[in-house]
């Protein structure tokens, strides 16, 4: 069987989505220490949520996981780009300052995208039209002052394994 018809029948049988409640920072840090797992080169993982919903605190849990100082990981919203180094290069974006796809991509975003690193981009749907087709989109809801929920969908065959993968690393918070 070749490799392309292998995929497509992996992929029917597969889920693309998962919801992940978290109650405590403790609940999001363990949800960034399992995603970390099984990021590889080239993943793109699109966060996006309202001002406050958690993406930033997500992106310092995968970062620590991935070996970086939590500390030295903020949001870069007035930088627009961090780049961490960790078990793999990290690069952090934050798009809800840029005024179109364009600036995006003259932050030099398409060299990054297509990297052997994993990039995270917060208000990703800012500048989704220019985003790989295989993407991670996490949209995370702001419940109350401690919990989020967590919406995870996988748009492509790497994202969607990464989708499977935390459901079987935690089944007990999917619904």
């Amino acid at each position: 069987m070749n490799s392309t018809i292998f995929t497509k029948v992996r992929l029917l049988g597969a889920e693309t989505e998962w919801t992940f409640e978290s109650t405590s920072e403790n609940a999001t840090q363990r949800l960034g220490i399992l995603l970390a797992k099984q990021l590889e080169p080239g993943t793109v993982i699109a966060l996006n949520g309202n001002l406050g919903a958690g993406k930033t605190r997500l992106v310092q849990a995968v970062a620590e996981a991935m070996g970086v100082d939590r500390s030295t990981v903020s949001s870069p919203t007035f930088v627009l780009i961090q780049e961490y180094q960790g078990r793999l290069p990290l690069y952090h974006f934050d798009t809800y300052r840029l005024k179109d796809t364009d600036e995006f991509l003259e932050l030099g975003a398409d060299d990054l995208l297509y990297s052997d690193g994993v990039c995270l981009i917060e208000w990703a749907d800012k500048v989704a039209e220019v985003l790989p087709r295989d993407l991670l989109q996490i949209n995370i809801e702001h419940i109350s002052e401690t919990s989020r929920t967590f919406h995870f969908q996988g748009q492509g065959p790497r994202s969607i394994n990464i989708v499977n993968a935390l459901k079987r690393e935690d089944p007990s918070c999917s619904r």
